[in-house]
């Protein structure tokens, strides 16, 4: 782990009010800087797992963050390729919604291979999971950190911090969001899989056997690891609203079908090798992320509608507002 960083395991509710009891005014999510000041704050210190072995690991490369284009172009077809030959500078895509009483953030983390290297495992092109954040605008100016939600496969898990007045509602809390500090403040840390990338809040998700990456937030540095087992490497935040954001290409057709899955073939090796399947389209846009068994929430509502979503998880406090005044997906206010 960075110098700079401090692992807590458990953070009192004081430890957390203190963090955010800064000066100065609340920001709002209408603007871009208040959106990428949001978003830095609150942004996971995120442990990557990394697989060497395999062809179709890369020396561990097909488990490292990018961006969706990466490599120059805005194909979806060509990621599984030109992963392999091309560099991969690690970002994340955050997008935030604002109501009278929260912000929630969801951080994309992408990468061009959701790969395997078991018969009985499928791979394919494009990998897209993520976390949303919950957080309380309590008069401070970023808020407090109430809870977390991700994105492992099609399944979503619950986590809260301690002292996070969120209990369990229509679903179960499924572990703690544990802090650590970097750069002076108390970030939640993630961690995703090798390989498939499922997210997690760590340590329910945590780097094994030795070869993994820690990646730290920025709004300005995009590094690539130097090897397989970096511990310090920073991933440069992009707004989802902004020019080289997701939303906007939203009807790109080279890069996504109409129902928000990424654009997927079965070019190059994917599927190859032993006996894997190669499904095609099979990652999706934060606005297509789905728990199938998760009652009333509709697909891709953990971005575009995370308040009722929240509703629905938890039990939240009284005056718990799901009225957006700045919500993009759904047209409310313009980014």
């Amino acid at each position: 782990m960075a110098a700079s960083c401090i692992l807590l395991s458990a953070c009192s509710s004081e430890v957390l009010d203190e963090d955010v009891a800064e000066a100065g005014e609340a920001l709002t999510a209408a603007t871009a800087d208040g959106r990428a000041a949001l978003a830095l704050r609150w942004a996971p210190i995120h442990y990557q797992d990394v697989d060497v072995t395999g062809s179709h690991a890369l020396g561990g490369r097909a488990d490292y963050l990018a961006r969706v284009d990466f490599d120059g172009d805005w194909s979806a077809t060509n990621n599984w390729e030109n992963a392999g030959s091309r560099a991969l500078p690690a970002h994340a895509y955050h997008a935030v919604v604002e109501t009278g009483t929260h912000w929630f953030i969801v951080y994309t983390f992408f990468h061009p291979r959701d790969w395997a290297d078991s018969p009985f495992d499928t791979e394919h092109e494009n990998d897209s999971e993520g976390v949303l954040v919950i957080v309380a605008r309590d008069g401070t100016e970023h808020g407090r950190l109430l809870g977390a939600v991700t994105v492992a496969h099609t399944d979503f898990y619950s986590f809260v911090p301690d002292g996070s007045p969120l209990a369990a509602g229509g679903e179960s809390i499924d572990g703690r969001l544990s802090l650590a500090s970097f750069e002076g403040q108390l970030h939640p840390i993630t961690a995703q899989e090798a390989k498939g990338h499922g997210l997690k809040a760590w340590p329910s998700y945590d780097i094994e056997g030795g070869d993994g990456v820690k990646y730290y937030p920025s709004l300005t540095a995009a590094e690539e690891p130097s090897s397989a087992s970096d511990p310090d490497v920073r991933y440069r935040l992009i707004d989802t609203y902004g020019p080289d954001g997701l939303w906007p290409r939203r009807g790109l057709a080279t890069l996504f079908t109409s129902s928000g899955a990424f654009l997927g073939d079965r070019g190059g090796d994917c599927g190859s090798g032993w006996s894997f399947y190669c499904p095609t389209n099979a990652a999706n846009a934060p606005w297509g992320w789905d728990d199938g068994d998760d009652g009333p929430v509709a697909r891709g509502e953990i971005a575009t509608d995370p308040a009722r979503l929240a509703a629905h998880y938890f039990s939240v406090p009284a005056g718990f507002s799901t009225s957006y005044s700045f919500n993009p997906f759904l047209g409310v206010g313009s980014p």
